[in-house]
């Protein structure tokens, strides 16, 4: 028998055997993930745990604990309960007084979503801080708006009065051109950053026309929480 000849009569890897060799791979693969997925879970809650707390005592002042509800159009509900809506962090001071209601919000800015927290004082009915959470706008343009003193200035105390009817707030807040300002419920923009500046403006004002009515209705629980 010539050498071809052995060559061409000399059986080749099976192929089920490959299919059981690739399976076992993907199965041990599935199996790895679901393992490092469980193991960097909870550290994964703790770590947003640990971000959203910090971010909460950044957007009111003074505030030592919180307490975090679901609030929408049904009611004020602890976040641990079932309920609709929104996802809301009252911040207490050292006496358990309510100092102020920390809110998620979000607007389209000029590269992708501008995701926030801010402060609600419902007392002076304002915005008194914002905290940017997530943000992918242009280096030394967009992210202006987490170190430009100036810009933060809006937002010592941000009108947001709720209209008289209840429904909305009585002015809606609008970002202007740099230097244009005029009332307590425009934002200040920066200028060359824009589209980020009005992003900002649009997440708040998106957000207080519904909740800051619903935080002024449901006032004294949140006052009641800390007792």
């Amino acid at each position: 028998m010539s050498d071809t000849q052995a060559v061409a009569t000399n059986p080749g890897t099976p192929g089920l055997r490959m299919i059981r060799t690739l399976g076992l791979i993907a199965m041990l693969s599935g199996l790895a993930v679901v393992l490092v997925y469980q193991w960097t879970a909870p550290i994964i809650a703790e770590n947003q745990h640990i971000a959203t707390e910090k971010a909460v005592f950044h957007v009111v002042a003074g505030a030592t604990t919180r307490q975090d509800f679901r609030l929408g159009a049904g009611g004020l509900v602890p976040a641990g309960q079932e309920g609709e809506g929104e996802t809301v962090y009252a911040a207490y001071g050292p006496d358990g007084k309510l100092l102020g209601i920390a809110m998620p919000a979000a607007a389209q800015g000029y590269q992708d979503v501008v995701k926030l927290l801010y402060g609600y004082d419902p007392y002076c009915q304002c915005i008194r801080g914002i905290k940017v959470l997530k943000m992918t706008e242009t280096p030394g343009l967009g992210d202006k708006i987490i170190t430009d003193a100036a810009f933060l200035e809006n937002f010592e105390a941000l009108d947001a009065r709720v209209a008289a009817d209840g429904n909305g707030l009585a002015n809606a807040i609008v970002t202007v051109k740099h230097g244009t300002k005029k009332n307590e419920w425009e934002i200040d923009a920066i200028s060359g950053a824009t589209v980020t500046s009005n992003a900002v403006g649009k997440a708040l004002n998106n957000s207080a026309q519904v909740m800051a009515p619903l935080v002024q209705a449901h006032l004294s629980e949140f006052e009641r929480a800390a007792e």
